[in-house]
């Protein structure tokens, strides 16, 4: 008997036979494809000198000493890709006295609470003086790459006032208290225009806050804080970049 002449019949119980097993392959390949990494920067906004300069970031399985910049991003931090939480301490958490149990973090750390789909997240400090166990609290600013690209822009207001101006070919409208993300203001590497005013409490008419030239980079994402000076009537603005090269770019090579 030829080979293309085999039974159909046969053939057919042969596949039969396999099918549970393939079955059984597939979502097990599936579970063991890898988590993406999960990474953050952080920013001490306003830290005032006396608060730490490092803690110690706990994910639940790890932790690492981190820099909190008050002027500029961390660098770039790994978290694991399981973490829920987040907690920063003076010192790495003493190992859990029962084997397989995560270490216990003290009573009234500050925390973060992070959700799955976070894969790249700023975590803003501002200070708290009052927390014993580190001086700060911790807010979480969503930064995955698929919502925030770059060349884009994140304004944050802090303040009770609104915001409002051109920035090149984009306009800027804020609500007080909330944030946007702003389309590139320009086309390439340049300088453009900036135009800023605010509402102050109980007018009707907006006043000037800001008028210059800033530089586009469609390299960079841009963070951009609204905050309120403490005694002072006026906002003030407070821009940083998120520019993280490609490890295949060359440096030397011009934008």
């Amino acid at each position: 008997m030829k080979s293309n002449d085999y039974p159909m019949p046969h053939l057919l119980r042969l596949f039969l036979l396999l099918l549970p097993a393939m079955a059984l392959i597939l979502p097990a390949t599936a579970q063991d494809k890898p988590k993406p990494p999960r990474t953050c920067r952080i920013l001490f906004l306003n830290g005032p000198a006396s608060a730490p300069q490092k803690l110690h970031l706990f994910d639940g399985v790890s932790s690492q000493e981190v820099d909190l910049p008050r002027m500029n991003f961390s660098p770039v931090y790994q978290i694991h890709s399981d973490a829920t939480a987040l907690a920063l301490l003076t010192e790495t958490p003493a190992p859990a006295p029962k084997a397989g149990t995560p270490p216990s973090i003290p009573a009234g750390a500050p925390t973060a609470t992070l959700t799955a789909s976070m894969t790249d997240f700023y975590l803003i400090l501002s200070s708290d003086p009052a927390n014993k166990v580190a001086p700060v609290q911790i807010q979480v600013i969503h930064a995955d790459a698929a919502n925030f690209k770059d060349g884009q822009m994140l304004w944050y207001n802090l303040t009770d006032i609104k915001i409002a101006g051109i920035l090149g070919s984009r306009k800027l409208l804020i609500e007080p208290k909330s944030r946007i993300i702003l389309d590139a203001p320009a086309a390439r590497m340049e300088d453009y225009g900036v135009n800023i005013r605010y509402l102050p409490p109980g007018k009707a008419q907006t006043e000037p806050l800001c008028e210059t030239r800033w530089t586009h980079d469609p390299r960079s994402r841009s963070v951009v804080f609204i905050l309120m000076p403490e005694g002072s009537l006026i906002p003030r603005i407070f821009g940083i970049s998120d520019f993280r090269p490609n490890v295949n770019q060359n440096p030397n090579t011009a934008p």
